[in-house]
């Protein structure tokens, strides 16, 4: 005997052969469960509406030059250009998630919420900020104050006439990516910079205040000084001058390829402003020397480094921005450049502390990828090699001065982005190259090389010093500090600022 699940007494169901052709489309939509309601139907009705209205959209982001007005050569080359910068821009947002396991990792488990909530919403806040108004103060096209920084007005303009014009060689000099490509990649920029600022601030920051200085930082105080050499501002025209093909033309410029200066340093300038104002976490100072306060799960902070590394192939070698024969050389420097971090900080850590430490292992690889991030076009394989190993040496040193200082930096952010951060932008002044000729002072370069790129490093950390400080004090003033008080931090800032806990059937670690 056999029961008819789910039948209504009397019902009769029509079966698909049984029916004429026109309702036959009908009989399938009802088979597809939750499309058995009249109701549920009539919405589905709005799909051609939908679709419509999306065909006038697409039909208006068309209009003017296309793809159709490119020779094969001409759309491939524009194909692949715009194609290879929107897979770098994915790999650069996904640097948060390594972000975010770091921090949370290297920090108590007490707090994990708080730090994967905070470089979750933090990216939703700068992508944001930097669209209404970031963006068009790094890019804009109209000058004020000199080359200080720039304005064009509010939110993106999404026009993509110019490339398609640059792509058809209409006009000279000028950039084939669209600019909603574009911007999608500056804005994972723009976010990477807030989201240092999370890991030196960690364990005892206000969660909204925090949310406010980052849309200060992504949205007015990072787009500025990335202007200064990004958009031809006043670094990126600084020294003597010569005339090539009839122009002007700087004979040694400021280089920061992809950012060691531009966007770590400046995060990391940040995030140390912060960790000064709010002083160290409750027990890290016991009679004047740093406690340890180890975190809670080596496994996620591992898979963290893991996941910036891989991600870092779409910060270099994306900033090239074109899909050419450059990338894979800038892949290599990246990844010489983090291996030898590696080794150095394992090396030292082992022989100051008589074991290998993990956690330096993780930010010696951090502080490599870091050291090469503006030379990484501009250093040979053994340059890139050195660099970084340079930027293991250095992140180990920097750690244990910073503790010795008794300024709390619960992941050794300011170390790895900050100090390394310098140290990228200056080592290109030391053994840089350009092509065929070297530019550092260690392979035949003159020095004005290093002063350029020590000066740039400096105005860096003066700007978002001052900018950071003021940011940060204001904030403070209008809501009541920016530290929670000393029961919620004892606490943990899971429960105190989201209610939740990241292991509830487990007892969080006081």
């Amino acid at each position: 005997m056999t029961t008819a699940l789910n039948s209504r007494p009397g019902s009769k169901r029509s079966r698909l052969q049984e029916v004429s052709l026109l309702e036959g489309p009908m009989l399938l939509l009802r088979s597809i469960r939750g499309f058995r309601t009249n109701q549920k139907l009539i919405w589905l009705a709005t799909v051609p509406v939908a679709l419509f209205g999306l065909s006038v959209f697409t039909f208006a982001a068309k209009a003017g030059p296309g793809l159709d007005d490119l020779t094969g050569l001409q759309a491939a080359k524009f194909l692949a250009d715009n194609l290879w910068l929107f897979v770098a821009t994915i790999l650069v947002i996904f640097m948060n998630a390594g972000f975010a396991m770091v921090e949370a990792g290297m920090c108590r488990s007490k707090n994990a919420v708080n730090i994967l909530a905070k470089n979750l919403f933090v990216f939703a806040l700068a992508v944001t900020a930097y669209w209404v108004v970031g963006y068009n103060l790094m890019y804009g096209g109209e000058t004020s104050l000199t080359g200080f920084f720039y304005w064009g007005g509010f939110f993106l303009d999404p026009d993509p006439s110019a490339a398609f014009e640059c792509a058809a060689e209409l006009i000279d000099d000028c950039s084939v990516l669209v600019p909603s490509v574009d911007f999608l990649f500056q804005a994972a920029f723009a976010g990477t910079a807030a989201t240092i600022v999370s890991g030196l601030v960690a364990e005892r920051v206000k969660f909204g205040e925090f949310v406010l200085f980052a849309i200060v930082l992504s949205g007015i105080i990072y787009p500025i000084s990335g202007s200064w050499e990004w958009n031809g501002g006043w670094l990126n025209s600084l020294g003597p001058t010569e005339m090539v093909d009839g122009e002007e033309v700087a004979i040694y410029q400021f280089i920061d390829f992809a950012g060691s200066s531009i966007v770590h340093s400046v995060g990391g300038w940040a995030g140390l402003v912060g960790a000064m104002l709010l002083g160290p976490r409750i027990g890290k100072y016991v009679d004047g020397k740093p406690a340890a306060m180890p975190g809670h799960s080596m496994a996620l902070a591992t898979l963290g480094a893991l996941i910036l590394w891989i991600g870092w192939y779409g910060f270099n070698p994306g900033s090239e921005l074109a899909m050419d024969e450059y990338v894979a050389y800038v892949a290599v420097t990246t990844t010489l450049a983090a291996a030898g971090g590696a080794i150095t900080a394992t090396v030292l850590s082992t022989l100051t502390s008589g074991k290998p430490d993990l956690t330096m292992i993780i930010n010696g690889i951090l502080a490599g990828l870091v050291s090469i991030t503006a030379g990484c076009g501009n250093m040979g394989f053994v340059g890139a090699w050195a660099a970084g190993a340079v930027g293991g040496i250095i992140v180990v040193f920097s750690v244990a001065a910073l503790d010795a200082a008794e300024i709390d930096d619960p992941v050794g952010a300011f170390s790895v982005h900050g100090v390394c951060g310098v140290w990228g932008t200056v080592v290109i002044g030391l053994w840089g190259i350009d092509g065929a000729d070297g530019i550092g002072i260690f392979n035949g370069g003159a020095i004005n090389q290093l002063g350029i790129q020590a000066l740039g490093a400096g105005a860096y950390a003066i700007w978002t010093v001052v900018t950071c400080w003021i940011a940060w004090s204001i904030i403070g003033g209008l809501f009541g500090g920016i530290r929670v008080s000393e029961e919620e931090e004892t606490q943990g800032l899971d429960i105190g600022e989201h209610g939740m806990e990241a292991y509830p059937d487990f007892a969080s670690a006081k």
